[in-house]
């Protein structure tokens, strides 16, 4: 009978279930982060239990937060087992588990006061943030802070009492300053390119709304680095308890399962003090532009690319798009004539060797990574993933067949179902808008590229919509295979 997970049960765990090597007692909260979900719990909380381990930096223990009710689920799973994850790594043919002790504390989501209580606490000195690409409130079009936001307008009208991730880290930053108590750094740890500055500009967008003094001292006294992280996470479903039970009998709520890989590159600009994640793995630079622009343009644009045809084709885990040979050329033939182009050089990095490792990474048939979530929330994914490489490309007069063919596999899946007549199940928070500008561009493409607020100047190139209009009406007519074999071809 599998063991379940607790801090009671650490010393009864398997012998091939890795455990902390610390004394989770001596660990003090340094860190507050924002988001904890599969990716935050697969990779900043790796890291730092790799650091523990070490016997280093006992003072960056994390503390959990949230701000939605439903993260209050994933809260009390956690807490049943005294905030502990079973982080399991996976290849072919192997499996690899670990359990992970850096979180020592989950804040009540949505409990503003007892969250802004630990903003104020000087030990806390990061705060961090994996609340995915659609939480920053930009403006999918432009690419800047949306101040006209709901959330964010709400939050202007009554700072005191903030709802949003921003308005929490700005009441905060003003208890801190008002206190003279030296401000955190704010972490982003999201797939958003820059994503240190739009941090910065979403705290400091709310705060010129009703304190442009305060916007002022944040931004001369408030450290926003820029990141690029990186590891495959697949949702957690009963199939990955079961197999954490049936392989390493530990019984765990919430266990994570990824791919060996990891990555994160970080810019060395802290405002009071980092843990030293050099020594877990953790590279540091003065600008992490580069490294950025490869990840987003060739992996997330990658997975955007393979998730469309994949989806309307019924295919259901990542793996199995990588073995259709359609999709797996359909991808190498975007990626190397069309995207790898517009990633400039990367220090240290051959951009056809990070390409080979994408393609084994996807191709991992252990992961468990679902064609579904890799189509999940494409009206902020493409905007940041996808229509920046289309538009270099329109600039240097450079062909876009690949990539007005994926923004027409996007629009041809939105439309609902299928090519085999399946229902596909809303996929994103606009979902009802996309379907209806789908339907709409069943009979004129240009309603698609219509949507400003996602295609911007790109929309509006006669070079784009023209090959959009002819991928789209293929796909209409000719379903999505035959759609990516005349690609494939070289016929529009």
């Amino acid at each position: 009978m599998a063991i379940k997970l607790s801090s009671t049960t650490l010393n009864r765990l398997p012998g091939n279930v890795a455990v902390p090597r610390y004394d989770r007692s001596t660990l003090r909260a340094g860190i507050l982060h924002f988001g904890v979900g599969n990716f935050h719990r697969s990779h900043q909380a790796v890291y730092l239990d790799d650091l523990f381990n070490e016997g280093l930096d006992h003072d960056w223990a994390v503390v959990g937060a949230g701000v939605f009710e439903s993260e209050k689920a994933g809260r009390e799973k956690l807490a049943e087992q005294n905030w502990l994850t079973t982080v399991v790594e996976q290849d072919s043919g192997h499996r690899q588990a670990r359990v992970t002790g850096a979180m020592i504390e989950y804040l009540v989501p949505g409990e503003a006061n007892a969250i802004l209580f630990r903003l104020a606490d000087p030990a806390i000195r990061i705060v961090s943030l994996t609340i995915t690409e659609g939480g920053y409130f930009i403006d999918p079009a432009s690419g800047q802070f949306d101040p006209e936001h709901p959330d964010i307008v709400a939050d202007s009208k009554n700072p005191g009492e903030p709802k949003t991730v921003f308005g929490l880290i700005l009441a905060g930053l003003k208890q801190r300053r008002d206190a003279g108590v030296r401000p955190f750094t704010v972490m982003s740890c999201d797939n958003i390119p820059h994503n240190g500055r739009v941090t910065c500009e979403a705290v400091r967008g709310l705060a010129a709304l009703t304190d442009p003094a305060l916007a002022r001292w944040v931004r001369d006294h408030v450290a926003f680095p820029n990141s690029m992280v990186d590891r495959i996470t697949p949702a957690t479903t009963d199939r990955e308890r079961r197999l954490l039970a049936d392989e390493f009998d530990v019984e765990d709520n919430w266990p994570v399962f990824c791919e060996p890989f990891r990555q994160w590159v970080l810019q060395d600009d802290f405002t009071d003090g980092r843990p030293m994640l050099e020594k877990a793995g953790v590279t540091f630079v003065a600008d992490v532009g580069p490294y950025e622009l490869m990840k987003i343009r060739i992996l997330n644009g990658g997975h955007a690319a393979i998730a469309y045809p994949a989806g309307l084709m019924d295919i259901h885990f990542v793996h199995e798009a990588m073995e259709d040979r359609l999709v797996s050329a359909f991808l190498a033939r975007l990626e190397r004539e069309e995207i790898i182009p517009t990633v400039p050089p990367v220090p240290g990095v051959e951009l056809e060797d990070y390409y080979s490792l994408i393609e084994r990474r996807f191709a991992n048939p252990s992961i468990g990574d679902t064609i579904r979530r890799l189509c999940l929330d494409g009206s902020n994914r493409q905007p940041k993933f996808i229509i920046p490489t289309i538009a270099d490309r329109l600039a240097s007069g450079q062909g876009i067949a690949g990539l007005a063919l994926e923004s027409a596999l996007w629009c041809r899946y939105c439309f609902g179902i299928t090519d085999s007549g399946v229902e596909i199940a809303p996929n994103d928070p606009n979902w009802d808008r996309l379907q209806r500008k789908a339907r709409e561009a069943r009979a004129e493409p240009s309603a698609w590229l219509a949507m400003d607020e996602i295609y911007g100047e790109v929309g509006r190139s006669a070079t784009f919509a023209e090959t959009f209009r002819l991928s789209l009406e293929n796909l209409w007519s000719k379903g999505t295979a035959e759609t990516l074999r005349l690609y494939l071809d070289g016929a529009s």
